[in-house]
């Protein structure tokens, strides 16, 4: 974030007061929610070991250069999966026969240089497609072995369902809307989103090679996405764009919701306005202040003025430990709701609010926080607890937390409107995906702590609430 104020912020998606009346004037603990704690996009929450099946079989495909690594034998069954994918899908989906890529290439970045049609492998720590020759290539020296250590098997499944979701297009055409001049940012939002409608597919247990849980599996899967996204700054038209991590999980939930023909669709028109990719703003260099008094300081007063419409009176936000006398604590922060405070541990806070380091976070190396938005969304999300309670909903049912995190949204996105001494800066949005991809992320969990069992609605409760504003985060999650 940064405490300056100047032009070029993008725009704000409502009213200033209006944020929170609309969603929470209504909002009682016994209401029913449309989706809820107990599914992901109409499945049930599960919860068990996701990966290769100990009873997948031997995969028919010849791959130049393959070898008997796990990284390897990870992402030749990837590969045929996601044909199996597309044999069953292209036709059904699109009315066109789906043929296999052309060539299928694993080398070692570190090691003997291998060649494709799109040149030399040797120090290019990658996965990618290459239209020149129709072939999928993959590190799996340096690159695979990095992600699965980070987020386990399936960062190899989505980093290749990913790459060809862009052999898709190309197969696809005009019917992705795919040409020379088709924008780099659009053609990486599809692929998310196809390698989203994959993962559904395996969700939905007719994948003859991998489980993926709804849970901890999509988790990982939005995890190994995040790790791949762009430094903040990064404008939305370079020509190497591939998205902030809120618009790569934005469009992989697409993907998995909606299907591949709502991928297919996707243009520069239709997703510019939800992309939140774009440079710093002038003053603002790498968009991080201290979390320090003044900074909760400033935090208040903009919680205050977003959430003045709700009706209720806001808490109090006191540095006294991060801890409850009485009632359930959640320390760094914690809301005390027999005194109507947010309890902070300031120190903790800082800690948590560091600076990213995405370098070292890349090879699990990082000494870096995860950003000041995050510990400011932590305290947002205790904050808005308290606002919850003034209008009488309830604080630890099942959707509690997704309610939550949908309100700290829908206060980030007045905080990105202009003329805000606290404002959004580039990259704050991801800092609070990251936050919220924690298994101990206090921004989608209730009063006593506990999250959403899943990180993709507690990502998607959030970008429901930013996009759209309150009025969902009750309808939605009452």
């Amino acid at each position: 974030m940064t405490d300056d104020e100047g032009a070029g912020v993008r725009r704000s998606l409502m009213a200033l007061t209006g944020v929170v009346a609309l969603g929470l004037a209504g909002c009682g603990g016994g209401k029913s929610a449309q989706l809820s704690e107990g599914d992901v996009a109409g499945l049930p929450v599960t919860h068990f070991e996701s990966g290769l099946k100990p009873n997948a079989p031997e995969p028919d495909l010849d791959v130049t250069n393959v070898s008997d690594e796990e990284a390897d034998r990870l992402a030749v069954a990837t590969i045929a999966d996601v044909q199996d994918y597309w044999s069953a899908t292209m036709p059904s989906s699109f009315d066109l026969e789906f043929e296999p890529v052309e060539s299928l290439l694993s080398y070692d970045s570190d090691g003997e240089n291998q060649e494709n049609g799109c040149g030399d492998t040797r120090r290019n720590a990658n996965a990618f497609y290459c239209s020149r020759d129709d072939s999928v290539a993959w590190d799996r020296g340096v690159l695979l072995p990095t992600m699965m250590d980070q987020f386990g098997p399936l960062s190899v499944v989505t980093v290749l369902a990913h790459e060809f979701g862009h052999a898709v297009q190309y197969r696809l055409g005009d019917k992705a809307g795919i040409s020379r001049n088709t924008p780099t940012i659009v053609k990486e939002q599809q692929a998310d989103c196809f390698a989203g409608g994959y993962y559904r597919w395996v969700a939905e247990s007719k994948s003859k090679y991998f489980d993926v849980s709804t849970s901890d599996g999509l988790n990982s899967a939005l995890s190994s996405l995040f790790l791949v996204r762009d430094s903040a700054g990064t404008s939305a038209t370079d020509r190497s764009a591939h998205g902030t991590g809120f618009d790569r999980t934005y469009a992989f939930q697409i993907g998995f919701e909606d299907g591949p023909q709502e991928c297919a669709a996707m243009t520069m028109e239709n997703i510019q306005p939800r992309l939140t990719e774009r440079p710093f703003d002038s003053g603002d260099r790498d968009g991080d202040i201290d979390v320090d008094a003044e900074a909760i300081d400033l935090l208040k007063d903009s919680l205050d003025a977003a959430f003045s419409g709700a009706g209720a009176q806001g808490p109090e936000i006191v540095d006294d430990g991060g801890s409850c006398p009485a009632g359930p604590s959640t320390p760094p922060a914690s809301y005390c709701a027999d005194d109507n405070t947010v309890s902070i541990d300031l120190d903790e806070l800082a800690e948590l609010g560091r600076p990213v380091d995405q370098k070292g976070e890349f090879t699990g190396s990082g000494s870096g926080g995860h950003g000041d938005f995050a510990a400011f969304a932590e305290v947002a999300s205790r904050y808005a607890l308290g606002i919850q309670k003034g209008v009488g909903a309830s604080l630890d049912n099942a959707n509690a937390g997704l309610r939550t995190a949908c309100l700290v949204g829908a206060w980030a996105a007045v905080a990105a409107s202009p003329g805000q001494e606290m404002r959004l800066s580039a990259g704050d949005l991801d800092e609070a995906i990251s936050d919220l991809l924690r298994p101990d992320s206090l921004v989608a969990a209730d009063v006593a702590g506990k999250p959403a069992a899943s990180g993709f609605n507690r990502v998607e409760a959030m970008r429901t609430g930013y996009l759209e504003g309150s009025g969902p985060c009750s309808t939605q999650y009452g």
